[in-house]
């Protein structure tokens, strides 16, 4: 259960949804002068490097962080709709950089670490042996830099859908939950449904951010439906955004209101036309609860963007509902 290590797809494209999104979240939920707890349920290792051999065996930050740079370098209209959050994305993981190796790559945990204010708190978890390690060390180096105050980061080697019951709510009564399973058994899509629906009946008020594959897995396609129904039992508002790149070679992901992709259920074949498949994943999607009212507007003209410059094909597109 524990074959799965972020390091081989660190600063895909799945990241660059994931972060883009999560930054502007936190950027919306930082204006507000009460501070808050972050919490991030499946932390990883949370610093990579791009040059490594695992990053190196999937070539996937090619189509992802690396690709992004090169487009928005050339991008000619610096003004465009859409382009501030990339930038702002871009600009963060820059900060990483130590003596020019500009291979360093963050994860969640250390994106957030840049966002903290003195009276924000996060909370890291993970699971897996030898991540668990990295993260509890690569804290331990960020407290040590000064970049983050005493107690301020903390990590915890445990279950993070366990570990999350006692942190909300927070005293602050004010809450992002990061939760981003590796999805590696099958059994994370119901945990992460039973996360949701315990979760808001703890802190109705706070907002979470799930991350999921786009697959043609009976249990990825039914997840955003699910969790659709456990936001309409708790009267919560929700939105859900993906991004493909490229083809599927069994399915792709269901596609409804806002978008551009051509759609195709669970169950039924593809169109004959189309491409062999390649490697790595074709969509991701991050499902919000509570979201910041600025954030659909923000991804009707972000997401377009992502889509003109990580395509990889003719069956690139975009969802947000």
């Amino acid at each position: 259960m524990f074959s799965y290590r972020h390091a081989f797809h660190a600063g895909n494209h799945a990241d660059v949804l994931k972060h883009t999104v999560l930054i502007a979240i936190a950027r919306y939920m930082a204006e507000k002068d009460v501070g808050m707890t972050i919490i991030d349920t499946h932390a990883g290792a949370g610093l990579y490097q791009l040059d490594d051999r695992f990053a190196k065996t999937s070539g996937e930050a090619n189509e992802g962080y690396a690709k992004l740079v090169t487009a928005m370098e050339a991008e000619t209209n610096k003004k465009s709709a859409g382009l501030a959050p990339l930038h702002d994305y871009i600009e963060l993981v820059k900060t990483f950089a130590i003596e020019g190796n500009y291979a360093a790559y963050p994860g969640s945990p250390f994106i957030l670490s840049r966002l903290l204010r003195a009276h924000d708190k996060l909370r890291l978890f993970e699971l897996h042996p030898t991540d668990s390690d990295l993260l509890i060390a690569n804290v331990s180096a960020l407290q040590a830099s000064r970049k983050v105050l005493p107690r301020q980061v903390a990590a915890f080697k445990e279950n993070g859908f366990a570990g999350l019951k006692r942190l909300i709510p927070p005293p602050t009564r004010r809450a992002l939950v990061l939760c981003d399973p590796s999805y590696e058994l099958k059994e994370d899509y119901g945990l992460v449904v039973d996360m949701l629906t315990d979760s808001l009946k703890r802190f109705s008020t706070a907002t979470f951010m799930i991350w999921f594959p786009v697959l043609a897995r009976r249990e990825a396609q039914d997840l955003p439906r699910q969790l659709q129904q456990v936001c309409e039992k708790a009267g919560k508002d929700f939105l859900c955004a993906s991004l493909q790149v490229k083809d599927f070679s069994n399915a792709a992901p269901r596609y409804s209101r806002e978008g551009n992709a051509p759609s195709l259920r669970p169950g039924s074949r593809p169109e004959a036309n189309i491409e062999p498949k390649a490697a790595g994943l074709a969509a991701s999607a991050v499902f919000v609860v509570n979201p910041p009212y600025t954030l659909k507007p923000l991804l009707v003209n972000t997401l377009p963007k992502l889509v003109e410059m990580l395509r990889v094909d003719a069956h690139a597109g975009w969802t947000l509902d």
